[in-house]
Parts: C-alpha cells; sequence; structure tokens
C-alpha cells in the first residue's frame, strides 16, 4: 500500500512549525474557499506558488511529500479524463476515432485536477507540521464559543485530532495484514473481480479487530491517567498567536485580492 501524508507530522524547527496551531487551521478553511476563486490558468499559477512557497517554508523533505501524493493521484487523472471525455463544449483540439476532445474539457479538466492537488497538498501540511495535541488545542479554542451551547467542544476536537493521527497506523496495520495474507496464498491483485471482493474479507475483519483494540487500550490508557472530559482542565502548552500569524493571515487576504482581481478584471 502506498504512503500517506495525510496525518502523519514531521518534526521540524521550521518558521511554519512555529505557527500558531489556529493560525494554521483557520489558513486551511480560508484556502478551501480560495481556491475556488481560481477560473485561469494564470489563477492557478499563482496558487501553485503559493503552495511551493508553503512547502518550501515548511521544510519538509519533498521527496516526502511527492511520495504521500501518489495515492490521490489515480483520482486526479481520473477527475481530468471524465471532464476530458463528458465536456462537449468549445472547439474540436484533436479526435481519435469516434472519441472527440474539446478545449473546455481540457481547460476544466485541467482546473479540477489542480484544484484537488492543491487542496491535498496544502491541507496536508496542517498535520505535517502540527503535533495532534497542538491539532486539539487549536480546535478547541476555535470552537469556544459552541461552548454556549451545551456542546462537547474538548471531546469533539480530541477525536477529530485522533481520527487524524490514526489513519497512517490503521494503513500500517493494514498493510501488514496484506503481507500476511499474500504469504498464506491469498491473491488481492489478480484473478476476476469476484474473488478480488471475496480477498477483502480476510483483510476486513483483522483491521476492524485490530482497530477496535487500539480504541480499547486508547480509552483504558486515558482512564488511567486520570482523563475525565475537558471540564476543569488546565493546559500544559498556552497558545501564543504571534506577528508570523498574522503574516500568513496576510498572505491569504493577499491571494485572494489577486484571484478575485484575476477572475473579475482581467
Amino acid at each position: 500500500m502506498p504512503p500517506i501524508i495525510i496525518g502523519q507530522y514531521v518534526p521540524g524547527e521550521s518558521i511554519v512549525h512555529r505557527l500558531d496551531p489556529r493560525s494554521k487551521l483557520i489558513s486551511v478553511f480560508l484556502f478551501i474557499m480560495i481556491i475556488f476563486l481560481a477560473n485561469s490558468f494564470a489563477g492557478y499559477g499563482v496558487v501553485g506558488i503559493f503552495i511551493a512557497i508553503a512547502v518550501l517554508l515548511s521544510r519538509v523533505p519533498l521527496s516526502f511529500i511527492f511520495k504521500g501524493l501518489k495515492p490521490i493521484i489515480f483520482i486526479v487523472i481520473l477527475t481530468f479524463l471524465l471532464h476530458l471525455f463528458l465536456t462537449k463544449e468549445g472547439d474540436l483540439v484533436f479526435h481519435l476515432g469516434v472519441l472527440k476532445f474539446y478545449s473546455e474539457g481540457v481547460i476544466q479538466g485541467s482546473f479540477i485536477a489542480l484544484r484537488l492537488l492543491f487542496l491535498v497538498m496544502f491541507t496536508s501540511l496542517l498535520t505535517l507540521t502540527t503535533t495532534p495535541i497542538e491539532i486539539t488545542d487549536g480546535l478547541e479554542t476555535l470552537l469556544n464559543p459552541l461552548k454556549r451551547f451545551h456542546l462537547p467542544v474538548h471531546e469533539f476536537a480530541l477525536m477529530m485530532s485522533i481520527s487524524l493521527r490514526f489513519i497512517p497506523t490503521l494503513l500500517e496495520e493494514a498493510e501488514k495484514i496484506i503481507k500476511a495474507q499474500s504469504a498464506r496464498g491469498v491473491e488481492f491483485t489478480s484473478g476476476p473481480i469476484k474473488q478480488r471482493m471475496k480477498a477483502i474479507v480476510p483483510l476486513l475483519i483483522p483491521l476492524f479487530v485490530s482497530s477496535f483494540k487500539r480504541a480499547e487500550d486508547l480509552a483504558l490508557a486515558m482512564e488511567a491517567r486520570g482523563y475525565r472530559g475537558g471540564e476543569g482542565r488546565t493546559k500544559l502548552r498556552i497558545l501564543t498567536w504571534s506577528l508570523r500569524d498574522n503574516a500568513l493571515l496576510l498572505c491569504l487576504i493577499l491571494l485572494s485580492v489577486i484571484l478575485v482581481w484575476l477572475r473579475f478584471f482581467s
């Protein structure tokens, strides 16, 4: 199974690592909205430059990021091909037998593929440069106003951070099970579809059992350390908002202004 970068943390001392987790969470939400303003190759070029600068400042190895993007390459290519085959607008670019490919299909397919790729890269920087504890503290702080409505903010933030943390763990566990089952003669990559579907059962059952076992061990460990929920708990690490966090939000505002100008005035 290919590696995945979502949910993994790479220790470091870069400027991105030192950012307040609240600013990184806000920037991710803003970026998800801002990227939809791009509707031209110039706009996506600006977004690509922004992503490249963010990756370089994070000092996360490029080989690690590219290796982690392998699982979504199939989805990106499939998205591009769907637009290429199904969109019948614009000028005819070329044809292959009965298949005809139009300019709008190429453009829209490229835009959607780039959008998906940039979204995964930028959101992955959150977990690559932020520990699960920092994500929990940041989420809890941002969602604090919801406590007025008696919502379990602390428990929700803890649940989200644990879910992110265990994504790579479950993938590693699945890889071990696949190797063990393959050594016993189970074929996951060959044979008819029906046979492959049956081969998934020996993978899913031990994976679910292992997941429940890990969840039970984690619950027992938290109870043994005196965890009884977020009410009345103090924090060991105090979050501090600095000038670099303001600079990050200003960069995102500048990016949105440039994309708006390219979309409506260029």
